[in-house]
C-alpha cells in the first residue's frame, strides 16, 4: 500500500467478530490494514508474486485493497473459509483447484518476508492436535488429568471404571450438521463404562478422568502479557453451554504455571493461546487444553479491551521492529 505505511493483513472470514474488534482497534490507530478470506479466491481475490534471489515480490488483490506481499508488517491469522475452486467447477477438478490455491495462494501467505504473525497457520495446525498438547504440556511441567485416547472399547470401559469419573471430549471442533444442515456440538460431558459400546471401535475416543474443580479458568497469553480468568457459575463439565449463569474475574498465575504456559508457547512457537484449566479446592491448576486460535472477545468488556489491545499492540508494533 503507498504511503510508507505497511498494512497488517488479517486473514480470516467476514462474519469474524472477534477479528472485528482488533479491526476497529488498528484503524483508531491508524494503521492501515487488509482484510482478506482466502475462501474468496479465485473469485475477488488475485494475486501474482514473482520470486528471485531477492525473495518474492508482487502484488494481492481484495475486492476493496491491493497490497504488496514484500510490504506486510504483520498478519493476524483467524478464521478463514476454507480454499475452493470457482463456481461450476466439480468433483475432481474441484479438489484440484483448491489444493492448488492452498500450496499456491496458502503457501505465499505463510511466507511474507519480515511479517510478524499472531499466529503463523502452520504453527496453529502443529499445535491443533490434543496428544501433542497433552504430551507439550506435560514436558513444560503443567498438571494434566489421567487421559487415554482409544478406539478399543474394553480399554475404554477399563478406564472409565479404574478413574470414575471421566468425561468424553472430541479431538477436534468437526463441523457436525442435522438432516436441516444446522450445526451441531459435540459437547465435553460426563460418560460411564457400561455408556461405552462397540461403537469406541469406530475411531479414536479421548477420556480424561473429571477434575473435581471449584471453577474453570481461561488464560488468553498474547506475547508475554497473560490474561488469566477464572470462570465460576458453571454446573456442569463444559462451561460453554452455560454462558448466561456465568461470572468472570481476572486474576493471577501462579508462577509454576506461569512458567509452564510460556514454556508451552515457545514449545509449538505461538505468540497467541488460550488455555482452558480446572481449579480444584487445594488451588491446583489442572492443564485440559491450549486452543491457538481460541475465542476471547466474548469476556465482559473491561477484559475484551485489555487483549485487544495487546493483540494490536503486537500487529502494531512486532516484536525486534526498529522503532
Amino acid at each position: 500500500m503507498p504511503g510508507g505505511n505497511p498494512p497488517v493483513l488479517v486473514v480470516t472470514r467476514l462474519d469474524d467478530i472477534t477479528a472485528d474488534t482488533v479491526i476497529c482497534e488498528l484503524n483508531r490507530r491508524k494503521v492501515p490494514v487488509v482484510r482478506l478470506d482466502p475462501g474468496n479466491f479465485p473469485d475477488t481475490v488475485t494475486v501474482t508474486s514473482a520470486f528471485d534471489s531477492c525473495g518474492p515480490s508482487g502484488m494481492l488483490r481484495t475486492a476493496t485493497r491491493a497490497m504488496d506481499v514484500g510490504d506486510v508488517r504483520s498478519v493476524y491469522w483467524r478464521r478463514p473459509n476454507p480454499y475452493a475452486a470457482p463456481e461450476g467447477i466439480a468433483g475432481q477438478d474441484a479438489r484440484w483447484c483448491a489444493e492448488e490455491a492452498r500450496y499456491g495462494l496458502g503457501g505465499l501467505l505463510g511466507a511474507l518476508p519480515g511479517a510478524h504473525y499472531v499466529n503463523h497457520p502452520w504453527r496453529n495446525r502443529d499445535a491443533e492436535y490434543k496428544p501433542a498438547q497433552l504430551a507439550t504440556a506435560a514436558r513444560c511441567g503443567l498438571t494434566i488429568p489421567p487421559t487415554v485416547i482409544t478406539n478399543e472399547p474394553d480399554e475404554a470401559r477399563r478406564f472409565a471404571d479404574e478413574y470414575e469419573p471421566v468425561i468424553y471430549k472430541p479431538l477436534r471442533e468437526t463441523n457436525y450438521l442435522d438432516d436441516h444442515g444446522r450445526a451441531l456440538t459435540v459437547w465435553i460431558d460426563d460418560v460411564r463404562a457400561d455408556q461405552l459400546g462397540d461403537g469406541t471401535a469406530h475411531t479414536a475416543h479421548l477420556f480424561q478422568q473429571r477434575v473435581n474443580k471449584i471453577a474453570d479458568i481461561r488464560m488468553t497469553v498474547v506475547g508475554d502479557r497473560p490474561f488469566p480468568v477464572r470462570i465460576d457459575g458453571s454446573p456442569g463439565v463444559d462451561w460453554r453451554r452455560h454462558y448466561e449463569s456465568l461470572t468472570y474475574t481476572l486474576l493471577d498465575a501462579p508462577p509454576d504455571v506461569a512458567e509452564g504456559v510460556r514454556a508451552y508457547l515457545d514449545a509449538f512457537g505461538l505468540t497467541f493461546g488460550a488455555f482452558d484449566f480446572g481449579l480444584d479446592i487445594d488451588g491446583r491448576w489442572w492443564f485440559y487444553e491450549c486452543n491457538p486460535n481460541g475465542q476471547w472477545a466474548w469476556f465482559p468488556e473491561p477484559i475484551t479491551r485489555q487483549i485487544t489491545a495487546a493483540i494490536a499492540d503486537q500487529l502494531h508494533n512486532p516484536p525486534g521492529a526498529a522503532a
